[in-house]
């Protein structure tokens, strides 16, 4: 079977079975970062929230992006890769959410915003952080 019928087939068979088919052991994916943050006060995705990237080295942090999470809370960071390996950080601006949101976070906010620091050990990996808060806490994993 040629290479372009191969990929045929794989894309058949993702769209028959709606899920992700294994791609070719030649077909390696270029490496992203991105999140979906969900509100847990509202039970919705958390639409129209400032996402920051940060590259952290030592006591040094470079903003690399800023980014605002899309009708789904969905954002992509760095859609295609290859990535730098290294520390990073994703500043969720939760209070600024909220209080747009009508939600009372507290004066001053209780959290101002979520850090979540990650590392990058592979250039071409899928780094997908998801965020789940409310004013006054968060929780976070490493998504699929």
């Amino acid at each position: 079977m040629t290479g372009i019928r191969m990929k045929a087939l794989v894309a058949l068979l993702a769209a028959v079975f709606g899920a992700a088919v294994a791609q070719p052991a030649d077909a390696q994916p270029a490496g992203d970062v991105s999140t979906i943050v969900m509100n847990a006060v509202s039970g919705r995705a958390a639409v129209g929230m400032t996402v920051e990237l940060y590259e952290v080295s030592g006591d040094t942090q470079r903003r690399i992006t800023q980014a605002v999470t899309g009708d789904d809370g969905r954002v992509s960071l760095i859609p295609t890769g290859p990535l730098p390996l290294g520390s990073y950080e994703l500043r969720f601006q939760t209070a600024e959410y909220f209080r747009r949101e009508g939600v009372f976070v507290g004066e001053p906010a209780v959290i101002d915003y979520a850090p979540v620091r990650f590392s990058i050990t592979d250039p071409r990996g899928h780094y997908h952080v998801p965020l789940i808060c409310t004013p006054s806490g968060y929780t976070t994993y490493r998504g699929s």
